[in-house]
């Protein structure tokens, strides 16, 4: 507990990478959930006490944050084995959909990494309806995968039919989407979403906007409303405005688009810069992005040289089987299944699966039933490959929660700080800028009222004069000084 009462996300990020081994670690990021069941992902400069609202022990989870462009493209196969972990989560909760011929192909793959090569002795006759994939499929979906499982990947090792469902998930144009779930101007429900490509905007059947990182000029919000400012060819510039379901959920899908826009946008992270969700200073929230750029987490990855650590796979056997301490898939964990459509979606009719919204926020990850358990199970932390022993460690974490209504009294205060201040400033500005005015030789009618009154004669005869004589007296010193060098 004492070891982190006041440590930052960073000291425990650090520490769950190095029980992995990873390196490429710039990709992940640790998410949580709040008593209000709105998502979060852990800030490392912060302490992680003071940003967690319930009590101890905290429930967290390992979670890719950045997908990688290429995933195909990484370095080490260890990164490559947990991002595969994250999209075939994707594909089960509804996220990554795609035409069922693609559905039946990425599908086998995960059948082919995780049980082999198909044996007739050991895998009897429907053994793939045995795997949940997807939310919900047919039986004639089961029986194209075990077909294409016991004909076209014979002989490629979990390594390779991993690399294949990578590349081919990457092609699908929901690939890397976190789903926000909003409305628009006119109150028709949509999702707002990040990718390694850019900003989309996910509405029924279609996706209705796609924003190129270099397009997006300003992203904003206030209350529960969002903005995306954007510059797109031939000078058109656009304002997308959103509404989410509360105030917190639009503050989390400000920062994930900041956070996003400066690792995919920038070259380089002394780029990076403070970002305000208001064009007043003293007004709405600011915000800084803490980590590496895209490119410079390729260039450090291009440089790694060692020998590749042991991966020990985690193999699902069985969407129904629930041996010591395999996390299990079971009817209480969140499914999109709940809602429009199912993934995958038929050929001729690509569509959107509507998440099921717990307060506004889509949990298409099982942090619903985290947030409302006691403890964490195994499964729950294993997932991306953290065991028992560092989930352990996390639920030590110690320290008081800070209260949301002491958070909300120390932002108020600020604000009126800074309205202060600015108010400070502005009104002395002015006074300067009437002092200057009624000291020249303008001729204007309220000016000379003002020269009139004996106030103003007092101030010009015992302040100002002297005041102008003492900076006339320092400029001729100054201006000697120079010419005698």
């Amino acid at each position: 507990i004492l070891e982190f009462r006041d440590a930052k996300g960073q000291y425990l990020f650090d520490l769950i990478c190095h029980h992995l081994n990873l390196l490429e670690k710039d990709y992940f990021g640790i998410r949580y959930v709040d008593p209000d069941k709105q998502r979060h992902w852990l800030e490392f400069t912060k302490s992680i006490s003071k940003q967690m609202k319930s009590q101890p022990p905290f429930i967290m989870c390992l979670r890719v944050k950045f997908y990688p462009p290429d995933p195909a493209a990484l370095k080490e196969e260890i990164t490559r084995y947990l991002v595969f972990l994250q999209i075939k989560r994707d594909l089960y909760h509804g996220r990554l959909l795609c035409k069922t011929s693609d559905a039946a192909m990425l599908a086998a793959y995960i059948l082919q990494a995780e049980i082999g090569d198909y044996d007739p002795g050991k895998h009897p006759e429907g053994y793939s309806s045995k795997f949940q994939f997807f939310p919900k499929h047919s039986e004639k979906l089961e029986r194209r995968i075990a077909d294409i499982h016991k004909t076209e990947l014979i002989g490629q090792t979990p390594e390779t039919a991993e690399l294949k469902f990578l590349q081919k998930a990457q092609m699908l144009e929901t690939y890397g989407v976190d789903p926000h779930p909003c409305k628009d101007v006119s109150g028709n429900p949509a999702f707002l979403a990040f990718t390694p490509f850019g900003f989309v905007v996910l509405q029924g059947n279609k996706r209705v906007h796609f924003l190129k990182w270099n397009e997006v000029t300003k992203l904003k919000f206030e209350g529960k409303t969002f903005h995306i400012y954007a510059n797109q060819k031939e000078d058109k510039k656009i304002i997308l405005t959103y509404f989410a379901p509360t105030p917190e959920a639009c503050k989390h899908l400000w920062k994930c688009g900041v956070e996003n826009q400066a690792f995919y946008k920038l070259e380089k992270s002394s780029q990076v810069r403070t970002v305000s969700s208001s064009n007043l200073f003293f007004k709405g929230s600011r915000f800084r992005y803490s980590g590496r750029v895209a490119k410079e987490v390729m260039e450090q990855s291009a440089k790694i040289k060692r020998e590749p650590p042991e991966i020990h796979r985690y193999h699902k056997v069985s969407a129904m089987d629930s041996g010591d301490g395999t996390a299990v898939i079971s009817s209480e964990t969140y499914s999109p299944s709940d809602s429009v459509l199912p993934t995958p979606v038929a050929e001729h009719s690509l569509e959107m699966a509507v998440s099921r919204q717990i307060n506004g926020a889509p949990c298409s990850i099982e942090e619903e039933k985290e947030s409302e358990a006691g403890t964490p199970t195994v499964g729950d932390v294993t997932e991306l490959g953290v065991d028992s022993r560092v989930a352990g460690r996390v639920q030590s974490a110690g320290g008081e929660a800070a209260l949301s209504e002491t958070e909300q009294v120390n932002k108020f205060v600020l604000s009126v700080l800074r309205l202060l201040l600015v108010t400070i400033g502005l009104l002395f500005v002015l006074l300067l800028l009437l002092i200057i005015l009624t000291e020249s030789d303008l001729d204007i009618a309220f000016l000379r009222d003002i020269r009139q009154t004996p106030e103003f004669e007092q101030f010009h005869y015992e302040y100002f004069c002297p005041l102008r004589r003492w900076f006339a007296c320092k400029l001729r010193w100054v201006g000697g000084l120079l010419i005698n060098k």
